[in-house]
């Protein structure tokens, strides 16, 4: 779906009105102020038109807020007007791709852990020259700034962060008569209490969601590797790392702990429409931080977020980006893609408009901003960053980044799931076939 931004002339002769009238204030600092509301005023109605596009995925609440930022940054600055176009997340990649190849990307697109590839391909702006001018990074926090910087260069702004964690259904707990797990926990007690909520509550009703996908890199993390070591340029963990992740799957599943493979492929966690955590028929599962508001809103159950469980390393989490902005390497307004990313990060009438939707922001002083108004899910997501950040200052982890050709590697890694959920393979022959599959896609796409 594509929607056209435009200031009309109304909206652009209140702009300028409303820069250039008189305070109520007198003296020489009120003159001041105004003639320098006027001037800046004068300098964007004289500056030349530009025009960028942005593309970005998400659901039509998103895209609402989205537009809505994109509005109030078009009344900031009157010359430059903003193309938006926007696509589920299933379709998103393949649709940037596809512009990619033919020269036609979008001056400004969102990418999430999978920016590493299109840094390798050549097309992102670098905005290094930017920074201190139209880019403003002194209070980001640094691990953001060294999550868009591949290769030396400054290539992606991240538009939020979140961290992962267990999100708990306090309500099934309660019924179930088990206490609601502490930060600290271990994998053996996720085991045993998944199965103690299946147990308690019926049959219809499950301690998880399978999350042997996305939790893959947090386990490796856990005992000193990783899914993808990019400062080396290779995978970061072997063979039998995988089979030791999968096999813990393997044995919670048979124990009757985890969503079957059918209901978990018609109920994906993904989609959270359909999730079995906001129908009350899962426990707990692994989310993003900045999922938990979607989540809540469609369940009565009070919901909380607890750290993952740990291994010998920690818990593998790091305050985290959850997407961000980059700008086109062909683009032909440079400048204006730095002023757009900076509002989008800095100006407080953005963070007012975007909220939490994609994580936390990235700055200090919009996330106090935010913290003012906070709702109790929000306080959820603030409380459960804040303790995140402060035990990656005890247990730092590396800054995880998909490997390259990520969008095969997911489906392999989800087709291994369900071989091995399924009974076509055994958890050995699975993870064997998985490794050689991922070293393949790997060496294919370095």
């Amino acid at each position: 779906m594509k929607k056209r931004f435009a200031i009309s002339t109304m909206a652009l002769l209140m702009a300028v009105t409303t820069a250039c009238s008189s305070g109520t204030g007198t003296g020489s600092g009120s003159s001041t102020t105004n003639a320098a509301a006027t001037g800046t005023a004068k300098e964007a109605s004289k500056a030349e038109p530009v025009e960028l596009r942005l593309m970005w995925w998400g659901d039509q609440k998103r895209a609402d807020r989205t537009n809505e930022a994109l509005r109030k940054f078009e009344e900031k600055n009157p010359n430059i007007k903003i193309v938006g176009e926007f696509a589920p997340s299933s379709g998103y990649f393949d649709k940037l791709n596809t512009q990619l190849a033919s020269g036609t990307a979008p001056d400004v697109f969102f990418l999430g852990g999978n920016v590493v590839d299109y840094a390798s391909k050549n097309v992102l702006l670098e905005l290094d020259s930017y920074v201190g001018k139209e880019l403003d990074l002194s209070d980001m926090d640094k691990s953001m700034i060294q999550y868009g910087t591949l290769k030396g260069k400054l290539l992606h702004i991240s538009a939020g962060a979140n961290a992962r964690g267990i999100v708990v259904n306090t309500e099934l707990f309660k019924k179930a008569g088990i206490p609601v797990p502490q930060d600290g926990w271990s994998w053996e007690d996720y085991g045993r209490i998944s199965k103690e909520i299946t147990v308690k509550l019926g049959k219809d009703v499950f301690g998880t969601y399978n999350f042997t996908v996305d939790g893959m890199d947090i386990y490796m993390k856990q005992r000193g590797k990783q899914l993808y070591d990019m400062d080396n340029a290779k995978l970061g963990f072997e063979q039998k790392d995988a089979e030791e992740w999968f096999a813990l799957w393997d044995k919670m599943t048979k124990a009757g702990g985890v969503v079957t493979p059918a209901l978990q492929v018609s109920n994906p966690p993904s989609d959270t429409s359909k999730s079995l955590v906001v129908t009350g028929k899962v426990a707990m599962s692994l989310l993003a931080s900045n999922q938990l508001g979607a989540h809540q809103n469609l369940i009565q159950d009070k919901l909380e977020l607890v750290q993952l469980p740990r291994g010998p390393k920690g818990t593998g989490v790091v305050f985290e980006s959850s997407q961000g902005l980059s700008g086109y390497a062909k683009t032909k307004h440079p400048k204006e893609v730095a002023k757009l990313m900076n509002y989008w990060i800095n100006d407080p009438d953005a963070a007012k408009i975007l909220g939490n939707d994609r994580g936390v922001p990235v700055t200090s002083k919009m996330r106090d901003l935010l913290k003012k108004d906070a709702s109790p899910v929000e306080q959820v997501i603030y409380d459960y960053t804040s303790r995140v950040s402060a035990a990656t200052v005890k247990e730092p982890f590396a800054i995880s980044y998909n490997p390259p050709g990520f969008t095969e590697y997911t489906k392999l890694i989800e087709t291994t799931v369900q071989e091995i959920g399924f009974g076509k393979k055994d958890v050995k022959k699975g993870v064997e076939d998985f490794y050689a599959g991922t070293v393949k896609i790997f060496n294919n796409n370095k």
